[in-house]
């Protein structure tokens, strides 16, 4: 999952990133309304956390183009603002969820993951293919009930894959939701990524989960073929 994170508070701003690259999500960092609208405009983002009081666009009016613009993806209003009529005019924006400072980062996790369950129904704590199970709760996995350790760069395309199985997937695709824009798209990464966690998935099995298309992309298949 790709977030986008709007702060221009730096202590806060590295704070929010950090938390959620430790839950593997692939994030981006704006400290203004205007770049966060550029990399709107050119990245295709799950969700965004985006801060009231940010260099112009503010963050209120910075969601009310987007939503004008047909955006729909779920965001997350960070403020200082608490009055009951700051609240309600955030949501009437279009903010999806309302976090006032100050806020634990478990409650913004807690509040992160509630958005992309909303935004996609079959989004499941417990995600599986053949024997191969993920608890997206606890950042495990297991292969025929034994744990496998996986870094949370291979935890976020291991999870990637797995909710869109028996789909090829591209390179340009995996580059856009599990990396962030400090991708280096003139290295291999994706490739050796995608090595890594075939090793640690399939092993030596004769019947592999994931493979390769080639020309394509690749393809994690519900059933080991």
């Amino acid at each position: 999952m790709r977030v986008l994170v709007v702060e221009d508070d730096v202590r806060m701003a590295a704070l929010v990133c950090e938390v959620l690259r430790d839950e593997s999500y692939a994030v981006d960092l704006a400290r203004s309304g205007a770049d966060a609208d550029e990399l709107m405009a050119t990245n295709d983002y799950d969700l965004a956390v985006l801060d009231w009081s940010i260099p112009p666009p503010t963050g209120l009016e910075l969601l009310r183009k987007w939503r004008t613009e047909g955006l729909r993806l779920p965001v997350l209003m960070l403020t200082g603002h608490d009055a009951v009529e700051d609240r309600v005019g955030g949501l009437d924006t279009g903010a999806d969820d309302y976090l006032t400072k100050p806020f634990s980062f478990p409650e913004l996790l807690a509040r992160v993951r509630s958005l992309l369950r909303r935004r996609e129904k079959a989004l499941q704590m417990t995600l599986t293919a053949g024997d191969l199970e993920m608890d997206r709760t606890r950042q495990q996995v297991t292969v025929g009930g034994r744990p496998i350790d996986l870094s949370p760069k291979e935890l976020a395309l291991l999870e990637y894959f797995l909710h869109h199985q028996d789909k090829v997937i591209s390179r340009g695709e995996i580059e856009e939701h599990v990396w962030d824009s400090a991708f280096d798209s003139m290295a291999n990464v994706v490739d050796v990524n995608v090595h890594r966690l075939r090793k640690k998935i399939d092993g030596r099995s004769e019947k592999r989960l994931l493979h390769t298309v080639r020309g394509a992309g690749y393809v994690l298949r519900s059933e080991r073929t």
